[in-house]
């Protein structure tokens, strides 16, 4: 791949492109202040560094950038042989997937990530990422290649929230998780792995989810510092517990979806201890 092939990050393109008027009335250092946040500069230059690494190198790729180690524990759990949905909470937003992807690929093998389908601009994860739609109907291709995987003998990967964790009740925890997964395991026959992922963003990323909430602003303005927050976490060690698996044979009528996926969101937040 050259250099003029690889994906760059272009905010004021991007901004342009979805409100040119707004684009023409932003100040310059507003741009900058943009721009930094985003770290914009050092995200593109990574991605023409690590232009000739794909799927699963390419995360090991993002987790030497950042000095990222990971500890797992309870793999053990686990039986080598087996079609699970790996269900986890979601705390940080970048760097707790690419330790999730790795954890089960060196301990599982191939697995696939569902995803929003707008990531899949970042060809380097091909074919990892499992695009769904969140804001609108699944395409047939997309819907084709979603069905292909949960019916093969890959790994599914999943974050039942569809959001990174906010503090909530002072406690830095997923909002309600979404039943779709409960869905899939029993339309797909596959069990379910319980997943949590000790890690978390700064004071200042809650701090603005409470006041943003707090005013009735509905635009989730702390999403646009996810790309900060990631870069806050260099040099950590994240943990990974896996908990037992859950057969989709129990997860019967006698409570509803939503109940389930409740229940075993409830049993990811006790796996620490």
């Amino acid at each position: 791949m050259s250099d003029s092939e690889v994906l760059q990050i272009d905010i004021k393109k991007v901004i342009a492109s979805k409100n040119p008027r707004l684009a023409k009335m932003l100040p310059g250092f507003v741009m900058t202040y943009i721009k930094r946040v985003l770290h914009q500069d050092e995200i593109n230059a990574f991605l023409v560094q690590a232009k000739n690494r794909h799927n699963y190198d390419f995360v090991k790729a993002i987790l030497e950038l950042f000095s990222i180690q990971y500890k797992v524990h309870g793999i053990e759990n686990i039986p080598q042989k087996g079609r699970f949905i790996f269900a986890s909470n979601h705390p940080q937003g970048a760097i707790d997937s690419m330790c999730f992807i790795d954890a089960v690929h060196e301990h599982m093998g191939e697995c696939r990530f569902v995803v929003n389908d707008v990531l899949l601009a970042l060809k380097n994860f091909y074919p990892i990422f499992l695009p769904v739609n969140h804001f609108g109907s699944q395409n047939k291709e997309n819907a084709q290649i979603f069905d292909e995987a949960f019916r093969s003998n890959m790994q599914i990967l999943y974050y039942p929230a569809g959001f990174v964790s906010r503090k909530i009740k002072g406690k830095i925890q997923d909002i309600e998780w979404k039943k779709s997964f409960i869905n899939l395991a029993i339309k797909y026959e596959r069990d379910i792995v319980p997943v949590f992922i000790d890690t978390q963003n700064s004071n200042f990323f809650y701090r603005l989810s409470q006041i943003r909430t707090f005013l009735g602003i509905k635009a989730n303005i702390e999403m646009f510092y996810l790309a900060d927050e990631m870069y806050k976490q260099k040099g950590r060690t994240i943990h990974l517990y896996f908990g037992t698996p859950i057969s989709y044979t129990s997860l019967t009528k006698e409570k509803t979806y939503a109940e389930w996926a409740n229940e075993i969101r409830n049993i990811v937040y006790c796996l620490k201890s």
